[in-house]
């Protein structure tokens, strides 16, 4: 019969730096944020088959875990089981990051006006904090580290505008985008324009400027929409520049 507290000892060896232990976690809660951050790096890229047996070897933990981290994983969108072909890191289609980023602009936007009337000092604070990660990041071209904390700025937003609700759909689609974003923030130039988007919401969140809040969360996600299908040598739909404009 498997050790539990051996499978546990055997993904904290795995990866100490990325999943620190704590000991009222469950192990599955811990192989799902293990498989999460494989998903997430690109180790485990888009359409890859996973398997509870190999999951299981490579964690060094019993298949029992495994599986309940992949069930867990299908409702953070990041996996999905396809009948008679298994569990698959899921495949984001082109039309349906479209749908994503029109969905997420929304959210973006509320998002922007919400803390514009209610962001404490100490909130715009961290949130330049982060800012300023992300310039380093830019500075030595590190898009991964880039990532973590573009993700971690969002995520933080959405935190502070107080809505559980919008906070779990918003990972969800952000965990969704999330493979699309890796290949459009490598592309030559990104990182300092975004670098200075987020600056700029951060400055009118700060100012308390609700309405260009708003705009501005509204208008960076519109661009990132756009440089995402230069990235895929797609079209624009008509539409998404107009948004985008009138956002600004």
């Amino acid at each position: 019969m498997p050790d539990p507290a051996h499978d546990l000892a055997s993904v904290a060896s795995l990866h100490a730096p990325a999943i620190r232990l704590v000991q009222s976690s469950s192990l599955a809660a811990l192989v799902q944020r293990e498989i999460e951050r494989m998903i997430l790096a690109g180790d485990l890229p888009a359409g890859a088959k996973l398997t509870e047996a190999s999951l299981a070897e490579q964690l060094g933990v019993s298949r029992g875990p495994v599986r309940e981290a992949l069930r867990a994983l299908e409702g953070s969108g990041l996996v999905q089981p396809e009948k008679n072909r298994g569990v698959h890191v899921r495949q984001i289609s082109l039309q349906e990051a479209d749908e994503i980023y029109e969905l997420r602009a929304v959210l973006d936007e509320f998002v922007g006006r919400r803390l514009a009337e209610t962001a404490t000092a100490a909130h715009v604070r961290e949130l330049r904090q982060i800012v300023e990660r992300m310039e380093k990041a830019t500075a030595r071209d590190d898009v991964d580290a880039y990532l973590t904390a573009n993700l971690d700025f969002h995520d933080r937003m959405v935190e502070l505008a107080g809505n559980r609700k919008l906070l779990l759909t918003y990972r969800r689609l952000v965990n969704e985008l999330h493979l699309f974003r890796r290949t459009t923030l490598a592309q030559g130039g990104t990182l300092p324009v975004s670098t200075r988007e987020h600056r700029e919401i951060v400055d009118r969140i700060a100012a308390r400027q609700a309405d260009a809040a708003g705009a501005a969360l509204h208008a960076h996600v519109m661009a990132s929409r756009s440089r995402m299908h230069k990235t895929y040598d797609g079209p624009v739909p008509a539409s998404a520049p107009k948004r985008a404009a009138r956002a600004r």
